[in-house]
């Protein structure tokens, strides 16, 4: 009896070191993302996850907290502790750089997701066309309201590539329809900042047609500040596609949304991490589909 239990006992460490091996065995690469505080940003890891699982990589992830500092932080964390690769959601375009320039020295490949980093070198960007997506924006709101339209922007963090581009695009179509811009603001990309830079913005514009916000959390927190208000004339676009975002686009709350795919920019982000350890041929920008989401 105790032979049988002693052979047993053997069998389940054995077990246990095989597991443990196969767990050392696996690669570990890491995602450091800009917040978790944002249902975007939570959809890019969650599917980020799946797909490292679904490949056999041990996927590390790190929250930034919005703060450039923290970032760094995690970076120097990361390199200490071997990491294969690094997958980068920047917290500020600008001050990512030197986080990318300290995994540049330690050799470890980087590749940056859904903005851009302005230092060090990257093996690939994975995002939407952000200049695109303002330009879609822009042209939604001029068919609805009209030319010569009198519209407010709620810009998202100063430094961001997203920001500069989505405004980019944005300020082509105010050209190109000759929109009124009676202001531009930044709220952070948060809910709560859109809803409190909007009460602002209203009381000083009462005569604003349309809002262009440069992400959903800044739509959603600008129409409640509109719906408080007794403004419900007022229309209110979007832009990432998160599923409160589209919520209120079918809602009738926004009027549109330009939807990104945080899922595929998380999904495609593994698999070119994939491709770069394996000494594959990758693209230096990799595009995501955007679409535009109304009601009708």
């Amino acid at each position: 009896m105790k032979l049988k239990k002693i052979a047993t006992l053997f069998s389940v460490v054995a077990l246990s070191a095989t597991i443990s091996a196969n767990a050392l065995a696996k690669e570990s690469i890491a995602l450091v993302i800009s917040t978790l505080n944002n249902p975007f940003f939570v959809t890019m890891k969650d599917s980020a996850q799946k797909e490292a699982d679904k490949l056999g990589y041990d996927l590390v992830v790190l929250d930034s907290m919005d703060n450039p500092a923290k970032e760094l932080a995690n970076m120097q964390d990361l390199t200490v502790k071997g990491t294969k690769l690094m997958l980068i959601n920047p917290t500020d375009s600008d001050a990512v750089g030197n986080a990318v320039i300290l995994a540049n020295k330690a050799n470890i490949p980087v590749i940056t997701l859904d903005r851009v980093a302005n230092k060090g070198e990257v093996v690939s960007h994975v995002a939407s066309d952000n200049v695109l997506g303002g330009k879609l924006a822009g042209d939604y709101i001029a068919r609805k309201t009209g030319a010569d339209a009198k519209v407010i922007q709620l810009e998202g963090i100063t430094g961001t590539s997203a920001s500069r581009e989505r405004g980019e695009g944005f300020k082509q179509a105010v050209a190109e329809h000759k929109m009124n811009v009676l202001a531009s603001q930044p709220a952070d990309f948060d809910r709560t900042k859109g809803l409190n830079v909007m009460q602002n913005l209203l009381t000083a514009h009462p005569a604003v047609q349309a809002v262009f916000a440069q992400n959903d959390e800044m739509a959603l927190g600008a129409q409640r500040a509109l719906q408080t208000a007794g403004r419900d004339d007022v229309l209110v676009v979007g832009f990432d596609g998160t599923a409160d975002g589209i919520k209120a686009v079918k809602g009738g709350k926004l009027g549109a949304t330009v939807a990104q795919r945080p899922d595929q920019i998380g999904i495609i982000g593994i698999q070119t991490a994939d491709k770069v350890l394996k000494g594959e041929k990758i693209d230096k920008t990799i595009p995501v589909e955007l679409e535009l989401i109304v009601k009708d």
